[in-house]
């Protein structure tokens, strides 16, 4: 099925991943936090996935004999990255920095990813959702601010 963009939302099934995972499951269940799987390094402005032997901790064990678990292995065992789908990228033009909005929810932005079986933008990350959140906060949100 084709995606539609509408309203900064996904308008119907999120993208095909390259190996199925459940932040429900992870975020939700096990109640891993995010930057256990979402590293921020520095200088801290965007947050990174963990590489496929951060997973192997666990997966060694857990679920192993699975082919996606298999599939996890092998990337592991090859230092190769995953070539997840990315489904958030702010603009060139915009600067923003995870490491500024550590005080924020990872949800304020990113919607309920811990009830999440598939991922999808389920967060609105449009200018205007961050000036109203600025606003509310009592943060700076004059042009020159993120532009």
């Amino acid at each position: 099925m084709a995606l539609a963009f509408a309203a900064g939302l996904w308008a119907a099934d999120p993208p095909e991943q390259p190996i199925p995972f459940s932040h429900k499951l992870h975020a939700g269940t096990a109640k891993f936090p995010c930057k256990m799987c979402h590293p921020n390094p520095d200088p801290g402005e965007a947050m990174t996935i963990a590489p496929a032997s951060t997973c192997m901790q666990c997966h060694s064990v857990v679920k192993a004999d699975t082919p996606a678990i298999r599939q996890l292995a092998q990337y592991a065992k090859e230092a190769k990255e995953i070539p997840w789908v990315r489904l958030y990228q702010t603009k060139d033009f915009v600067w923003f920095s995870h490491r500024s909005h550590a005080k924020a929810a990872c949800a304020d932005c990113h919607g309920p990813v811990a009830g999440s079986e598939k991922l999808a933008k389920d967060g609105d990350i449009s200018m205007g959702a961050c000036m109203t959140c600025h606003q509310m906060r009592k943060v700076r949100f004059d042009c020159r601010f993120c532009h």
